[in-house]
């Protein structure tokens, strides 16, 4: 049960472009699994490994690898599937996400949901896949993650939360904050994003801030009653509450937590990869999937 505990099974999918392989590439990073970053632009990526994937720069087949990964001085072991976001090869997403525990659903920051995105959304919907939501981009000109997240809202139907905000947005984005613990956090992209630097959140964010941590303590409150005492009572939640009560929301499917940052410049996928620890059940935590033996023929 230890082993279970401290498993990730989980997918990285996305519309064509929002940056999916980019992401899986700085996760095998930062996770040690690889020593030095591969670009899908050049052809290097470490998972797009098929010659025409190399040459056209997009994932045609779902790959996996295993990497680990280190929270609250905790071993885990992460085991992750990249999949494919051309429409042409949904059944590679369709087949990965049979096999799921969890997903990360990549969204682009200026363009929100788009039409491969709603595919993704309905397959892990079919097989009853627990997502995180990770907008993507968000130093891309245009970039706003609040539109992004409004049309996972509308265009999905989907209940979702901010765990997270951005730090600026297009040419000023520099950081994210971490709505559960409050704290700002900044990468070095000199050191490829490896350095991150905890700070005291801007002064200029903070009524932004509280605004949308008073709403992740109030969704958080929904599951679990004891949570929600304290809520009317108008206490504060602490942030081991708030991760407990989250998780469980997100692992029955009733809630979606919204990270957020640029794969690209090096900001936030650490982050993303404790919110898998954190929020993506471990193996034994999803129900059984039902079967039929064929060898065994019903009683005539």
């Amino acid at each position: 049960m230890a082993l279970l505990d401290s498993t990730r099974n989980f997918g990285i999918c996305a519309h064509i472009d929002a940056g999916k392989t980019t992401v899986s590439e700085r996760i095998l990073y930062y996770t040690g699994k690889i020593h030095k970053m591969g670009e899908v632009h050049e052809g290097t990526a470490t998972m797009d490994f098929l010659e025409e994937e190399q040459q056209r720069g997009i994932t045609i087949q779902s790959a996996a690898t295993t990497c680990p990964w280190v929270r609250f001085e905790k071993d885990f072991t992460l085991n992750l599937i990249d999949t494919p976001g051309h429409v042409d090869f949904t059944i590679e997403v369709e087949r990965s996400m049979r096999v799921l525990d969890g997903a990360v659903v990549v969204f682009d920051g200026k363009e929100g949901v788009e039409a491969q995105s709603e595919t993704v959304w309905r397959q892990a919907e079919r097989y009853e896949v627990p997502r995180l939501c990770f907008i993507n981009k968000m130093d891309k000109m245009g970039a706003d993650f609040f539109f992004s997240y409004g049309s996972v809202l509308e265009r999905l139907g989907a209940p979702a939360i901010p765990v997270q905000l951005p730090i600026g947005a297009s040419n000023t984005f520099q950081g994210i904050i971490d709505l559960v613990g409050m704290k700002a956090y900044y990468f070095s992209p000199e050191e490829l994003g490896s350095k991150v630097e905890e700070k005291p959140i801007p002064e200029d964010m903070m009524d932004l801030v509280k605004e949308w941590r008073h709403k992740l303590e109030e969704k958080a409150a929904e599951f679990d009653e004891k949570l929600t005492e304290k809520f009317l009572m108008e206490e504060p939640l602490t942030a081991e509450e708030i991760r407990s009560a989250i998780r469980r929301g997100t692992i029955d499917r009733k809630i979606h937590p919204v990270f957020c940052g640029s794969a690209l410049k090096y900001i936030g996928v650490q982050r993303l990869i404790d919110g898998v620890i954190d929020y993506l059940p471990a193996p034994h935590e999803v129900p059984d999937v039902d079967g039929t033996d064929p060898t065994i023929r019903p009683n005539t």
